[in-house]
């Protein structure tokens, strides 16, 4: 077990992550004991005072700016989290969240990923939406 409080399994019993994804990305993460977890609702490229980051990579940021932010008021960081869905809709632009994952949230074990692509958000203008799933030692 890790000091993240899960283990993340990539058994080859089924598709094995990618090379390139191995540290981003676990097929499975399992959380080993209840302790603390902290569920975080979609962030978006808002900041703290309501205006939207422009351009996809801004959003991003912005988006990891406004987890991190959570995951710190839970007096977690970015090493909990056990779970992130991301949500968005121009497929071009996942390269450019995988390299960003990778430099703001590198991690051993890395969680379980859900990435999608969709038709839209909850304004037309929202290019990316970020959901996370946090846990900690009590």
């Amino acid at each position: 077990m890790t000091s993240h409080s899960f283990l993340a399994h990539n058994p080859a019993t089924v598709w094995p992550v990618p090379e390139q994804f191995r540290s981003i990305y676990s097929t499975a993460a399992e959380l080993r004991s209840a302790g603390r977890v902290l569920f975080i609702s979609g962030q978006f490229g808002v900041r703290p005072d309501g205006s939207l980051a422009e351009g996809f990579e801004t959003q991003c940021e912005q988006a990891m700016n406004n987890v991190e932010a959570l995951l710190a008021a839970a007096e977690m960081n970015c090493g909990n989290t056990v779970k992130l869905t991301y949500c968005v809709t121009r497929p071009a632009d996942f390269p450019s969240l995988g390299r960003i994952r990778r430099e703001r949230w590198p991690s051993e074990a890395a969680p379980s990923v859900t990435a999608l692509a969709v038709a839209g958000l909850a304004r037309p203008e929202y290019l990316i939406e970020i959901e996370a799933v946090a846990a900690a030692q009590s």
